[in-house]
């Protein structure tokens, strides 16, 4: 497994050398990583003490909603633990847009694996 500083200066290296400054932003999916993992990856990435002309953010995607649905499941008993779920990892992007993401200290859903094989955009 690779720490997520190398990472983030792995890709923020190749942003800077590829992206114009002109670009507002750049926003992540989260491929194969789970939730907490695309989380502190992107807050390593924006930690990076170098010129970043761009937001990093994280795109709202599979990354936020795989956690919540999983944790609705459809049933209306579980609304309210679902929307919790929902807010709490919304709150860690936020956190790690900014590089004050201190961990979740994920456990169950949130440090699930999101690959799916053959999984179409």
């Amino acid at each position: 497994m690779v720490a997520p500083e190398v990472i983030a200066e792995y890709t923020v290296t190749a942003f800077r050398r590829t992206v114009p400054p002109a670009v507002p932003g750049i926003v992540f999916l989260s491929g194969e990583q789970s939730e907490e993992e695309a989380t502190v990856n992107l807050d390593a990435m924006n930690k990076l003490e170098v010129l970043k002309p761009w937001t990093l953010a994280f795109s709202f995607g599979r990354a936020l909603q795989q956690n919540t649905l999983k944790t609705w499941g459809g049933k209306k008993e579980n609304v309210a633990k679902s929307q919790e779920a929902f807010l709490a990892r919304c709150k860690a992007n936020f956190e790690a847009t900014l590089d004050k993401h201190t961990g979740s200290g994920a456990r169950g859903l949130a440090s699930e694996s999101l690959y799916v094989k053959g999984y179409k955009y």
